[in-house]
């Protein structure tokens, strides 16, 4: 083990022929490569799966970031015996790279110090088409975020069009999509007992690729209605959702009905003479250490979250890698989500059932953190890709597994779903009383209509768990553009607040929530946002991290905002398209902030509302000054853009996920669900 430092507590996963010498391996069984930065850590999903496929005991390496340009760096570890795993890493790579207004972003948060251009545009593609390149008769598997959402026919914010299934560009054999550990194990397990990949077709959450023939066969009797359970789902081609947005809209349509794996049937998509033929999802992993630990058949939480792992990015890394800056000393309770919010994609990734560790998984864990060197006593995260859903489920599995809906909790809370926040306040007593802990905060966000739900969870929040700040995401405050966006009413918002003012107060404690809005969302015109804008005012409310919309693969508001139809009801929805209008709705959010004034003001007379344009109490921003317009002038006369309108900062503080939350909202990345 001479290449590892005794410092670290595991060898790092081989990345060079020295690492695989000094294990004493001739040969790794399975290559993973990834757009990522090689970080030990489980909130980078690339690497728990290499790590979860060395746990059962395949010997894998890893080529984190390799140069694109020829193949020769995916020879790196030479030949593997099963397959390589591509990834593009944390965050889709197009996401990663850009910004909502097409802008380059000017940190990839995933790379040491934070350097752009370290992977390619469409990494899954690119570094699929090297791996085969390199090694011709290896099979080669997609998985991570970009191929899960990008699996069908989808339309692409960055270059305007509707671009086929990433299978296709790829040329991979299969394509891995959701939460990963259950497919890519039978995949590695089948080819390891002697069976070739082309005979791989019927694993649960994975999609290949089938002839016209097959194609016909399935055109000739597809599944009509839901009760037809045996018979495939026939999307619309991919020629058919180029042509016409309607059959985009009922492609997006048909697709969401088939995610809840109790009840999903297979579904296929015609392009051209051939088709992509996806499974269903894979199985949610099963609570805690599952029922028959130690049966590989068996994919339980704890065994995830018990792998060896050494918490820090591999020591070839002289920079600071800035998203395990942000999740080094951060814990994920669980993965998946009920919420059905159409700007994310969290559903479509992770699953709509909670899966959640144990409560002894996760003290172990917070163990293995405070023996890290570095830390001080302060878990900086204890959640997910939620605050509060830990443990929270239907009453009867038979109702969830038969249920078709798309959200738990819109438009109202279901009678079946349990909220009882009991564990989750059990759970947080735990850790803090953990000795060496000094403080836990809760930094992902709480879903406040469940909250509010449970004064008791309010109150254990207000007093142990915020720092200051806490976040929460009402998005918006029109009832039209939240009921597009699948989110409560702004009602449910204020009354979490009264909650959380008073229990914070009861508590001796100081403390404000940090609301999030998104500008330019399917259904949001100029009017909704001086609502909002007006909201803000009233409540004395001056956000500074804003996030401006993006359509994102796969999303119910990206379809919204390709087609002009709300997919869900086939009924028109007006859409922001052009880039300054999306500006200027960004610039009613941040109608305080002289920057933004001129945008404002444009907006405001557009919208009709110039008698918010003034001095008085009810305005939201003053009228145009001399200095102001001087300005301009220069600005324009030197061909410049005027200073702060086309502002993008980083997404906001949402405590993230190694598959990161990708629909809509950008999520900083962070232990929550996976790729």
């Amino acid at each position: 083990m001479a290449s590892v430092t005794p410092r670290y507590a595991h060898p790092f996963l081989p990345v060079t022929r020295a690492d695989l010498q000094a294990r004493g391996w001739e040969q790794c069984d399975i290559i993973i490569v990834s757009g990522d930065a090689y970080v030990d850590h489980p909130a980078f999903g690339p690497v728990l799966i290499a790590r979860f496929l060395e746990g059962r005991g395949f010997k894998v390496g890893i080529i984190p970031q390799p140069d694109w340009h020829s193949a020769e760096p995916f020879k790196a570890l030479g030949k593997p015996r099963l397959f390589f795993g591509v990834a593009a890493g944390n965050l889709d790579s197009m996401l990663n790279r850009l910004t909502a207004q097409k802008k380059n972003r000017s940190e990839d948060q995933y790379s040491p110090g934070g350097r752009t251009n370290c992977r390619p545009d469409r990494a899954s593609i690119v570094y699929a088409q090297r791996c085969r390149e390199a090694f011709p008769d290896v099979p080669v598997v997609l998985g991570g975020i970009e191929a899960s959402l990008r699996r069908i026919a989808h339309f692409d914010y960055w270059s305007e069009k509707v671009r086929r299934s990433i299978l296709f560009d790829a040329k991979a054999d299969l394509l891995v999509f959701g939460m990963g550990e259950r497919p890519i194990w039978e995949i590695a397990d089948r080819l390891n007992r002697g069976e070739r990949v082309e005979d791989l077709k019927d694993i649960r959450g994975t999609a290949h690729l089938i002839n016209d023939a097959a194609m016909k066969a399935i055109e000739a009797d597809p599944a009509k209605r839901a009760a037809d359970r045996d018979k495939v789902v026939v999307l619309p081609s991919y020629e058919e959702v180029v042509a016409d947005t309607r059959a985009f809209a009922v492609m997006s349509r048909d697709f969401q009905m088939e995610t809840n794996p109790g009840n999903a049937r297979a579904i296929v998509q015609r392009h051209g003479n051939r088709a992509i033929y996806m499974n269903p999802p894979a199985r949610p992993l099963e609570d805690g250490a599952g029922a028959k630990p130690g049966d590989t058949a068996t994919v339980a939480m704890d065994e995830l979250y018990d792998l060896k792992l050494n918490r820090v990015p591999h020591p070839m890394y002289k920079e600071p890698i800035p998203a395990y800056e942000t999740v080094k000393h951060s814990v994920v309770l669980m993965r998946g989500c009920f919420g059905g919010c159409t700007f994310c994609s969290i559903t479509e990734h992770e699953g709509r059932v909670i899966q959640s560790r144990s409560a002894q998984s996760v003290l172990r864990e917070v163990r293995e953190v405070r023996r890290m060197g570095d830390f001080r006593g302060t878990i900086t995260d204890l959640g997910g890709p939620t605050a509060n859903m830990y443990k929270l489920k239907c009453k009867s599995e038979d109702i969830e597994s038969r249920c078709r809906k798309l959200s738990c909790v819109h438009p109202g809370v279901c009678e079946n779903l349990q909220t009882d926040h009991e564990p989750l306040i059990s759970l947080m007593k735990q850790v803090r009383e953990e000795p060496g802990i000094k403080h836990v905060f809760i930094a992902s966000g709480v879903r406040y209509d469940l909250a509010e739900r449970s004064p008791e969870y309010v109150k254990e929040l207000a007093a142990h768990h915020v720092g200051g700040q806490l976040s929460v995401a009402p998005e918006h405050v029109s009832p039209r553009v939240l009921e597009k966006m699948k989110k409560p009413g702004i009602e449910s918002f204020e009354r979490f607040q009264n909650m959380f003012a008073c229990a914070s107060e009861d508590a001796g404690k100081e403390q404000y929530d940090i609301a999030y809005f998104i500008s330019g969302h399917p259904g949001s015109t100029l009017e909704d946002m001086v609502m909002l804008a007006q909201w803000l005012k009233e409540k004395g409310k001056r956000p500074r991290q804003v996030q401006d919309f993006i359509p994102t693969p796969m999303s119910v508001a990206t379809a919204m905002y390709h087609t002009g139809l709300d997919p869900l009801k086939m009924e028109p929805v007006y859409t922001a398209k052009g880039l300054r209008e999306k500006r200027m709705q960004k610039a009613l959010l941040l109608y305080w902030n002289p920057e933004h004034w001129p945008l404002a003001r444009e907006a405001l007379r557009l919208a009709g509302r110039e008698d918010l344009i003034g001095r008085g109490p009810n305005a939201l921003v003053p009228p145009e000054s001399a200095a102001e317009a001087a300005r301009l002038r220069r600005a324009g006369d030197s061909g410049g853009e005027e200073q702060g309108l086309a502002t993008n900062a980083w997404p906001r503080p949402v405590q993230p996920r190694p598959s990161g939350r990708t629909g809509g909202r950008t999520a900083r990345p962070g232990p929550r669900g996976r790729q």
